[in-house]
């Protein structure tokens, strides 16, 4: 294993052997890039047929063609707290909004190919008076962040659109359409 570097994050490039299905042996070479694990939630409420959701620039997503511009659910690196204690910190600094309803959903890798990030995500309801300030992120980090109230409907034509193009923020609203939303027309 050779760190290749150690700046924002850690690069590392490793020789290693692999047992193939056939049972044998191959030396393959990576790099895997960790930044450590994160969570994700998305904020909704039934009665309102919303969801709360956040807009920023991702310098990544605009040297790879867009806009820069992304709708995502709030979502952080853990930073050595527990999955929920980090999210609810995170949701209050993106969006103002303090949750007491946390539920976890899953957990997954969104690129395993590459990055070494496990993500936990969670999904938690949201009433206008639990808004206790602005939110728009740390600005000590960079963020500037627009807080979006959305109908749930308007989130999921978004995907069909381009309008919302984060992997995580898909999984989420597919995952309210199905599990949370569907149960109130059952």
């Amino acid at each position: 294993m050779r760190v290749l570097s150690d700046d924002w994050y850690v690069l590392k490039k490793t020789r290693f052997e692999h047992r193939r299905r056939d049972g044998s042996w191959q030396e393959l070479t990576r790099e895997t890039y960790d930044r450590g694990n994160g969570a994700t939630m998305l904020l909704y409420n039934l009665e309102r047929n919303s969801v709360i959701l956040t807009r920023q620039f991702r310098y990544p997503a605009y040297v790879n063609g867009h806009d820069g511009m992304l709708i995502e659910a709030a979502a952080g690196l853990l930073d050595e707290a527990s999955p929920e204690e980090r999210i609810r910190a995170e949701v209050e600094e993106e969006t103002g909004f303090q949750v007491e309803n946390v539920t976890r959903v899953f957990d997954a890798f969104m690129s395993p190919g590459s990055v070494t990030e496990r993500l936990h995500f969670f999904v938690g309801s949201y009433t206008p008076d639990g808004r206790i300030g602005s939110g728009g992120g740390n600005v000590a980090e960079g963020e500037d962040i627009e807080v979006l109230e959305m109908s749930l409907s308007d989130a999921l034509s978004g995907i069909d659109s381009g309008l919302i193009q984060d992997g995580k923020t898909i999984m989420l609203l597919q995952y309210a359409a199905l599990h949370l939303f569907a149960k109130r027309t059952q």
